[in-house]
């Protein structure tokens, strides 16, 4: 027996509580390490197993549905951080030897607006810890300032309401709460930290943790490098830049700066994409424009941009058509999850046997979903062919009733001569020995009809269930195709960016996003403790990007401000913008 363990970490998330146990008998298997950003699981698996079987099980084990944002991250033979592709087998991938073989559960594509897109609460707590994790590594920029009011969301989310009996000082000792660079950079000790986290932890009495953890990502993506992968890049001048890949588009930025992007072009605006070894084409809609060029270092590079493009740009029309079936079912249950919830903690102290029916109410309306959930995405190679299942099919349920009333007869025929056989006394004995000839005869016509119509049954039956099949395996092949990297040996290629039907490509409300909403309170208060923070501050630990940043405030430029004025004018001229870098 292999068994799946799962190790928890700190604030290890109800949904992956129990183990899982596979049985593979006498198989070769390998042992596996995936780690979440709250859970470690641990498990073998059978050496035949492919990159989407590991990840269903990964996802089915903590109870993930929104499953088109992650993937399974390891690191390649060569050192490089490496997406495990879906389509192939995991043993044959570029993984190592040593066991277990280790995995890191990421999110791989970031949502455009977290509360809007974002629905089981597993995946909100998911993206919050990463991107926490990003921002507390340095990995993701964000001011001192704009640090402790997210550090007063993320106590909000571990411990609920501030209570300062019981929250005294010293109580956050444990807990990391700020990126190194900013306790660095002031005159503060950590109990002088903590204070000021906790005036704003005070304010968000009576937030669900789940809602700190929104609150948290709300702020998050006003951050500039928030949900973008960089990528250094020379253009044909040689200019040393970086490229970032997001939800919105492909971006430029100057080497030394990845803050501000100085060009950009959104998904839109992009018509087709290939490499040829480090080469990169970006062609744009615009016929008149030149296309977009640049050089990756390394081939493995490129690949992975393209990767990252096919399945932002997928996400990016996706969320400009109208939401599927599925979708519209889980922002539905979703809701009532978190309805119930709500009504949950307000009667919890008193009516323990109100709760009791809520979450009985909660069951039956999961189970009446799951019943109803039927999402079926065709191709139309797939359409003609049901088509002519169903027309099989219906050939089929005819034969049966013809078969069927045919039986009838003969067993009504059978049933007269049964009749007179038994009425007619005075029959001779070669009357009578015909009269048992012809029962006979149809005893044997009916066995035989009856074998048919249990073979026609069987034929339509078995057709039926080859329908079936045909419908879920579409859904399937579409999710890993939109998933995997590229495959190793491949030195170019190229991506035709279509629009499916139904695409409103000309809707940009990125471009009408302004930041997170405060109130005026908490505006005050941030303003307050950025004039309390500036004479504690050690200049000589200042990084370029707080210069950066500090230079943007003053210059009133936010990241959605930035991202309309990069946007400005016409293709052609961006590129020519880009290439004189």
């Amino acid at each position: 027996m292999c068994q799946i363990e799962q190790k928890s970490k700190d604030e290890t998330s109800e949904e992956v509580q129990e183990g899982l146990v596979l049985c593979l008998g006498n198989k070769r298997h390998i042992n596996v390490r995936v780690t979440t950003m709250d859970a470690e699981l641990e498990f073998a698996i059978q050496t035949s197993i492919t990159g989407k079987q590991l990840f269903d099980q990964v996802v089915k084990t903590i109870g993930l549905r929104e499953v088109w944002y992650f993937g399974l991250q390891y690191t390649d033979n060569k050192g490089f951080p490496t997406w495990l592709k879906l389509n192939k087998k995991v043993t044959v991938q570029d993984i190592g030897k040593e066991q277990p073989l280790n995995f890191k559960f990421r999110a791989k594509f970031f949502p455009e607006d977290a509360q809007e897109e974002l629905i089981q609460d597993i995946t909100i707590r998911l993206f919050y810890l990463q991107v926490k994790d990003s921002i507390l590594s340095d990995d993701v920029y964000c001011s001192p300032e704009s640090s402790v009011l997210l550090a007063s969301y993320a106590m909000q989310s571990k411990y609920g309401d501030y209570d300062m009996t019981y929250h005294a000082t010293g109580f956050l000792s444990s807990d990391r709460l700020l990126p190194q660079r900013v306790l660095g950079q002031f005159k503060l000790n950590a109990e002088e930290w903590e204070k000021r986290i906790m005036v704003w932890w005070s304010d968000h009495r009576s937030m669900s943790k789940e809602g700190a953890m929104m609150e948290y990502l709300k702020l998050a993506q006003d951050l500039e490098m928030y949900g973008v992968n960089f990528f250094e890049i020379k253009n044909k001048k040689g200019s040393e830049l970086y490229l970032g890949v997001d939800a919105l588009g492909l971006n430029i930025y100057d080497k030394n700066d990845r803050l501000s992007p100085r060009v950009g072009f959104p998904w839109s605006e992009i018509r087709n994409i290939s490499f040829n070894d480090k080469k990169f084409v970006i062609k744009p809609i615009d016929k008149k424009a030149t296309d977009f060029i640049f050089y990756a270092p390394r081939l493995r590079i490129n690949k992975r941009i393209l990767a990252l493009c096919m399945g932002n740009h997928e996400l990016y029309m996706r969320r400009r058509k109208p939401d599927t079936i599925e979708i519209q079912q889980m922002r539905s249950q979703a809701a009532d999850e978190r309805k119930i919830r709500h009504l949950e903690v307000e009667r919890l102290s008193k009516e323990v046997d109100a709760r009791e029916r809520a979450e009985q109410k909660q069951r039956e309306a999961e189970e009446e979903i799951r019943r109803m959930m039927e999402v079926v995405t065709k191709t139309k190679e797939e359409l003609n062919v049901m088509h002519e299942k169903y027309k099989q099919l219906e050939t089929r349920y005819e034969e049966v009733n013809h078969a069927k009333a045919s039986l009838e007869r003969k067993e009504r025929e059978m049933q007269d001569l049964n009749e007179r056989l038994l009425s007619q006394k005075q029959m001779t004995e070669e009357e009578k020995h015909k009269l048992t000839r012809e029962i006979r005869l149809h005893e044997s016509e009916i066995v035989e009809l009856r074998q048919t119509v249990e073979y026609k049954v069987y034929e339509a039956n078995k057709l039926q269930d080859d329908l079936d099949a045909l419908k879920s395996n579409h859904d399937e092949k579409r999710f890993v195709s939109e998933h995997d990297d590229l495959d190793d040996e491949m030195t170019n290629a190229h991506l035709e960016l279509t629009v499916d039907e139904g695409v409103n490509m000309n809707s940009h409300p990125e471009l009408d996003r302004e930041p997170a909403v405060m109130n005026v309170s908490m505006k005050e208060k941030l303003e307050l403790l950025t004039q309390e923070l500036t004479p504690l501050r050690n200049r000589q630990q200042e990084t370029d990007y707080d210069l950066l940043h500090q230079e943007n405030r003053r210059a009133g430029r936010d990241k959605y401000k930035t991202l309309r004025q990069i946007r400005g004018g016409n293709t052609k001229r961006r590129i020519d913008q880009y290439e004189n870098m």
